[in-house]
């Protein structure tokens, strides 16, 4: 079975989430975060045997990361680091290991489009451990400088954002964009397992890789998602 994957530690109920999840990433201090809410999602992942990875973003709590800060590539790539490596050390402390780094919100959405700062986060991380995963938007830049720099990769799909026929997640402030009702939710995830092409929003099909599904824990009806969408592949 594909798994579904949340981004926690970012102030919601994640506890109701980790049945239904096989993987986590983790808000370290850039977007939201601190020292303890890192611990308590860590300890949280570890009672339910879930992979656990680091989830840094531009420094923008105010805009909770979902802001493009103007930025040198080299300089989103030590954010990078610097938050990975935050969570990776809280996580030594209780002896445990981070699987993979995936990048956050707008962040997120930039390594996608823009090679250089693929190139660099890829880099960045490889330099850090080269044993973990790299998670980007499937098909896009990141993925690909995953692979380039020596590092494992997990094209990302998702079952609460509507796509664009670029294979480009439509913009959150778009009406439409998000995906909120557990039936289309998960049947978005059914198509994305079986390889079929996933609606547009406006009209059409495309493909998307899905290595792994992700579902964010502050999206509305969150918890009725997670069980329509694990049930759903299951199903499979």
């Amino acid at each position: 079975m594909i798994e579904l994957n949340a981004d926690i530690g970012e102030g919601c109920d994640d506890a109701v989430l980790m049945p239904y999840l096989g993987r986590v990433s983790i808000a370290c201090g850039g977007h939201a975060g601190d020292a303890a809410s890192m611990e308590a999602a860590l300890r949280l992942a570890a009672a339910h045997g879930i992979a656990v990875g680091a989830h840094p973003a531009y420094p923008d709590r105010a805009g909770f990361g979902r802001r493009a800060l103007p930025a040198a590539a080299s300089e989103a790539a030590a954010w990078v680091a610097q938050q990975t490596e935050a969570l990776a050390d809280a996580a030594a402390r209780l002896g445990m290991r981070l699987a993979h780094v995936k990048p956050h919100g707008a962040l997120y959405g930039v390594a996608a489009r823009d090679a250089a700062v693929a190139r660099a986060i890829a880099q960045a991380v490889a330099a850090l451990d080269p044993s973990l995963v790299l998670v980007g938007l499937a098909g896009s830049q990141l993925p690909a400088a995953g692979e380039a720099a020596g590092l494992a990769v997990l094209h990302e799909a998702f079952v609460d954002r509507r796509y664009q026929p670029s294979g480009q997640l439509v913009p959150r402030e778009t009406a439409g964009a998000l995906i909120v009702d557990p039936v289309a939710a998960a049947a978005q995830a059914q198509v994305l397992a079986e390889g079929r092409g996933v609606a547009t929003l406006g009209g059409g099909t495309v493909r998307i890789r899905a290595d792994t599904i992700c579902l964010h824990s502050d999206t509305p009806n969150a918890l009725n998602i997670a069980r329509a969408v694990h049930a759903a592949l299951n199903r499979r």
